[in-house]
């Protein structure tokens, strides 16, 4: 194939058909679904022929499990890399969840693909291992007596939030963050949540 091609609607097409690919699976499967988004529209959307999907991607398994990568490949940076705040509010910022936010994309194509062995729920299971570990850290940073326990309370809080908020289509992080805020202080000794607050003062 030429670096260069006529998409199905006969205009060429240049290098910048992978990212076209992945743009139209990002605004097809979050707003129909993975299943019912099948390589026909997927390439009619993307401007792309077949033959130049399956070339930047194997198939559809391959493009899905691209898809999500593409979410969080740092693992909530802009919350978890925030140096203006103190462990325990950069745990608490991980429910700062607009309420507008769809339902997280590893929950939908979890469930959506209902088989663990596929690419794209494998990643979405590492991806939520990865949330719980960063959490876990955070905890510790913050004097956790039991940080890694902490961390999967807080990861399954979150989830549930996600979850709770896409099928009453009502925001449910506010009253998750009362619960983590619960959890974290009951988790981190007096003596370190005492430290932390003189360093706060000082600070």
């Amino acid at each position: 194939m030429t670096e260069l091609e006529k998409g199905p609607t006969g205009r060429r097409r240049g290098r910048g058909a992978r990212e076209r690919i992945l743009s139209a699976s990002q605004q097809l499967f979050r707003e129909q679904g993975i299943n019912r988004t099948g390589m026909d529209q997927l390439c009619a959307v993307a401007e792309v022929s077949k033959r130049t999907a399956y070339q930047h991607f194997g198939g559809k398994d391959e493009l899905v499990a691209e898809y999500l990568r593409r979410f969080d490949p740092s693992v909530l940076s802009g919350v978890f890399d925030r140096a203006d705040l103190t462990p325990r509010e950069r745990l608490l910022a991980a429910f700062d969840v607009p309420a507008t936010t769809p339902l997280c994309p590893y929950i939908g194509a979890a469930v959506e693909l209902n088989d663990p062995q596929h690419p794209a729920s494998q990643y979405a299971g590492e991806y939520k291992k990865a949330v719980a570990a960063r959490l876990a850290a955070t905890a510790r940073e913050a004097g956790a007596a039991d940080p890694e326990r902490l961390g999967e309370q807080l990861a399954l809080l979150i989830d549930g939030a996600a979850a709770r908020t896409r099928v009453l289509n009502a925001d449910a992080f506010p009253t998750a963050a009362a619960v983590a805020a619960v959890l974290i202080d009951n988790a981190i000794p007096a003596t370190a949540s005492d430290g932390r607050r003189q360093e706060e003062v000082r600070s």
